[in-house]
C-alpha cells in the first residue's frame, strides 16, 4: 500500500503538518526522511521494519553503517545517507546547550540591539521586535523601507508577523535620518494604531523608539503611550 493511498490523516507528512511532531510515530519520522518504500512496502512500513531490526533505539539505528542501512529493500546509498545525516543532527542538537532568549528590559536595551540596524542608515526604515510574555526576544525584522524622510508602516503586517512568530508584546522602531528625535503627527498616529489593534489581540505595544545616530527618542518613557 503507497502513501498516496493511505487516508489523509496517515499520510506522515499530512499529519505532521495536520496534527504536529508529537502526534507522529518513530516509523512515520523515519518515512518522512526516506520519502518512499520498496515495491512491497510503504515508506512507513519500511521503516517499520528497519526500527524493529534495532529493537526501535535510535542510538542504535544511528550505529548502522551506510552498508548496513543499504541491506535493507528499498533503501539505497540516497536514502542511507538521509538517515544517517538526520541522526547526526540530532546527535550534534543533543550535545549543544540552548541558547537563552536574550531579554529587553528597558528602552535602552531596545536601543541598544537597534542600533547597529539602524543608526547609519540614509533612508527611513520601520522596525519591529518580536517578544514573549518575559520580554525576550523571539524575532526582530525590518518591516517596511521608504525614503529620505518616511516610511509607510502597515499595522496588518506588524500583527501578522506577531501571531506567525506567537508573540505577546512588541516594540516598534524607525530611524530619522536627518538627526531630529522629535516624532511626527504620522509617527503619533501609527503608535496609537498599533496600540489599538494591539488591544483586540491581546498583543501589548511596548514601546514605539525613534532613532538618530547616538540616540534616541521613547514613547514609553515620555508618557506617549
Amino acid at each position: 500500500m503507497s502513501i498516496k493511498s493511505l487516508a489523509e490523516d496517515d499520510r506522515p507528512r499530512e499529519k505532521f503538518l495536520l496534527k504536529g511532531k508529537p502526534a507522529v510515530s518513530d516509523s512515520e519520522l523515519l518515512a518522512i526522511i526516506m520519502g518512499s518504500g520498496n515495491r512491497e512496502e510503504s515508506a512507513v512500513e519500511l521503516a517499520r521494519r528497519i526500527l524493529n531490526s534495532v529493537e526501535n533505539n535510535w542510538h542504535r539505528l544511528s550505529h548502522l553503517s551506510i552498508k548496513d542501512l543499504t541491506k535493507f529493500k528499498g533503501v539505497g546509498e540516497a536514502k542511507a545517507i538521509s538517515i544517517a545525516t538526520a541522526l547526526e543532527i540530532g546527535n550534534r542538537k543533543s550535545q549543544q546547550e540552548v541558547l537563552e532568549r536574550q531579554q529587553i528590559s528597558s528602552s535602552k536595551d531596545a536601543f541598544e540591539i537597534l542600533q547597529p540596524h539602524l543608526s547609519d542608515l540614509q533612508t527611513e526604515e520601520f522596525w519591529a521586535i518580536f517578544l514573549n510574555h518575559q520580554n525576550k526576544i523571539l524575532y526582530k525584522t525590518c518591516l517596511f523601507r521608504g525614503g529620505i524622510a518616511s516610511s509607510v508602516a502597515d499595522v496588518r503586517v506588524i500583527f501578522k508577523t506577531a501571531l506567525e512568530h506567537l508573540s505577546t508584546q512588541i516594540i516598534v522602531a524607525h530611524n530619522h535620518p536627518a538627526g531630529s528625535l522629535k516624532p511626527s503627527k504620522e509617527d503619533i498616529s501609527i503608535t496609537q494604531k498599533i496600540k489599538e489593534a494591539g488591544k483586540l489581540l491581546d498583543i501589548e505595544l511596548l514601546d514605539h523608539l525613534i532613532l538618530t545616530q547616538n540616540n534616541f527618542f521613547s514613547f514609553k518613557d515620555e508618557g506617549l503611550l
